[in-house]
């Protein structure tokens, strides 16, 4: 087990999903697609689309207040804010610049942190690295997308699978033994090409031309990340369990990155977890990116999944390719 000076774990949670909400029905009118197929093969229902004046920046600070409250902490407590996004609101400043600005956290440094879907385990693994060091105490990660802005409504295959939303946790000091006891992250920019959207930076400008051939949209090759996900989910947990000293047999409850169902029940079943013992709210709002984990680890809170002392696993994978995973015991 750890032997740290200072422990590190999650102080509030809090999440926002937009108002409007597209179901598969929706869907079928627009794409050749259809409920039985969406669902059966990915768990999706419906997912949530933020309206056209509301952007990342805003969804990040309606869930952060919600986890400075829990946290019973103000904005001025906040030492450093990271916003794990890939639909950030502008190159320059940092959402996480504007985020500050809105909450008014006057004391905190702040960055964007861009791994996609791995982003709040990244987010969270960086903030915990902070705090047990000494340099900062409170932390606020927040995962938050706009996917639904960089979605081709005429392609099946990615328009299906996408919503907005945002989830936010504080981490600071807990009690000795409680919090972050072991991490994982890891990446293979061999895959990079398998998830992308190609003219989204410097190297392929959004043109007019670019933007009609597609190329400021998602691109995926499902097959082939489908194939890495269902090998580095579980096996990023098993990573952070090892090196928390721990074995699947502890865990009280796993918190996945809702991308797929399968996926899902194949990490599932790498850690020999029963389905009731893994949070899934992937059929409300599929696959919010970096706002996937803290969505889900918000809900599984509120909703009382988890009490103090319970050892709780989160992991996720994302374009890039990125994986990244923890192991915390609850310390709230």
């Amino acid at each position: 087990m750890n032997n740290k000076a200072i422990y590190a774990g999650v102080l509030g949670t809090g999440h926002y999903a937009p108002e409007k909400v597209l179901t598969n029905a929706d869907l079928e009118k627009m794409v050749d697609t259809s409920d039985e197929w969406i669902q059966s093969r990915t768990g999706i229902c419906q997912r949530h689309i933020a309206a056209d004046d509301m952007n990342t920046s805003d969804m990040s600070t309606i869930a952060a207040k919600q986890a400075l409250e829990m946290a019973g902490l103000q904005a001025t407590d906040i030492d450093l804010i990271i916003v794990c996004t890939l639909t950030a609101d502008m190159t320059i400043p940092s959402t996480a610049c504007i985020v500050q600005k809105n909450l008014g956290a006057t004391k905190a440094a702040v960055f964007d942190l861009y791994a996609a879907c791995s982003g709040f385990a990244y987010g969270a693994i960086t903030a915990t690295q902070f705090i047990e060091n000494g340099m900062y105490r409170h932390v606020l990660v927040i995962g938050a997308e706009i996917l639904s802005r960089v979605l081709n409504y005429s392609d099946r295959n990615t328009c299906v699978l996408f919503g907005d939303g945002a989830g936010a946790a504080v981490f600071g000091p807990v009690e000795k033994g409680y919090g972050v006891l072991g991490v994982d992250m890891g990446a293979d920019g061999n895959g990079g090409e398998y998830l992308c959207i190609p003219s989204s930076g410097v190297a392929l400008l959004p043109t007019d031309e670019n933007r009609q051939k597609g190329l400021t949209y998602v691109h995926m090759n499902g097959k082939e990340v489908y194939k890495f996900a269902v090998k580095v989910m579980g096996q990023t947990a098993v990573n952070a369990l090892n090196r928390a000293g721990l074995s699947y047999e502890d865990i009280d409850l796993m918190v996945p990155h809702q991308a797929n169902i399968r996926i899902i029940q194949s990490a599932a079943k790498r850690l020999h977890l029963p389905m009731e013992k893994v949070f899934v709210n992937i059929q409300k709002y599929a696959n919010t990116s970096g706002a996937s984990i803290p969505i889900a680890l918000d809900e599984a809170n509120r909703q009382g999944r988890m009490k103090k002392g319970d050892i709780i696993v989160i992991a996720g994978f994302g374009a890039g390719l990125t994986w990244g995973g923890l192991v915390m015991k609850w310390a709230i």
